[in-house]
């Protein structure tokens, strides 16, 4: 198990820190699960499965499981559309990036609200990226690996600041996405969604997903399940009766 999982997660150019911060634990202990010191948990199974952007199959049989059964099965995790992804990101960044208040945190709340309130509206995954739940709110899982791709490609730069005292990654961009990947509804959804959340802090943004169905009702690192949208607060719901 632990073997195909290095092998993996070099072959796919991802460093040991960024899969324990996808999986949000610290990398000590997700050394010791890569070593087989010690066993991950289905949770921690599924997410691996989607870091690495391989099948159920695939990983069952790569880590010699015959069965993977947990709240959320691999079959129930959308399948990201990672080109869709990388090129929305940049978008955001080109649209949004520029302001003071918006770092690596605010980003991981506005993809959070784009992609589960474009659920909430159409019944379909806009990017389909998997969040599981951490303390300040919902993190995409693959984020790490879109980042270190974009940066190699030489489209993305990654740069330090504060806000407000704070440390803050903040990003740059180096050349312009290719919104041909969005239709129209889809870029009007994510312009409609940055005037309304992208002046809010990255503290404000994780209040507002903290009172979310789908971050409450999920345990510590869980991944968060799109169809719980459908029991939102009028507070976070984007859907008018």
């Amino acid at each position: 198990m632990s073997t195909w999982i290095q092998n993996k997660r070099k072959s796919s150019g991802i460093s040991q820190s960024e899969v324990a911060k996808s999986l949000g634990i610290s990398r000590p202990t997700y050394i010791k699960i890569e070593q087989g010191k010690a066993k991950a948990s289905e949770e921690q199974n599924s997410l691996l499965a989607c870091i690495l952007n391989v099948s159920k199959n695939t990983f069952e049989k790569g880590v010699g499981f015959k069965k993977i059964s947990n709240e959320i099965k691999l079959k129930e995790i959308p399948k990201e559309n990672l080109e869709k992804f990388k090129q929305v990101l940049l978008y955001i960044i080109s649209k949004v990036g520029g302001r003071p208040n918006i770092g690596q945190t605010a980003l991981y709340k506005l993809l959070y609200f784009i992609d589960f309130d474009f659920y909430e509206k159409y019944q379909q995954y806009l990017i389909g990226v998997t969040y599981i739940k951490n303390t300040h709110g919902p993190s995409p899982v693959s984020f790490a690996k879109i980042e270190k791709d974009l940066e190699q490609k030489g489209k993305l730069v990654s740069v330090k600041s504060k806000y407000f005292n704070y440390d803050q990654k903040k990003y740059l961009i180096t050349s312009e996405p290719d919104v041909s990947l969005l239709n129209a509804s889809e870029l009007k959804h994510i312009d409609d969604e940055l005037e309304r959340l992208a002046s809010k802090t990255a503290k404000e943004l994780s209040e507002l997903s903290h009172i979310d169905t789908p971050w409450r009702v999920a345990k510590e690192r869980q991944i968060l399940n799109y169809r719980h949208v459908f029991y939102r607060p009028e507070e976070t719901s984007v859907v008018e009766e």
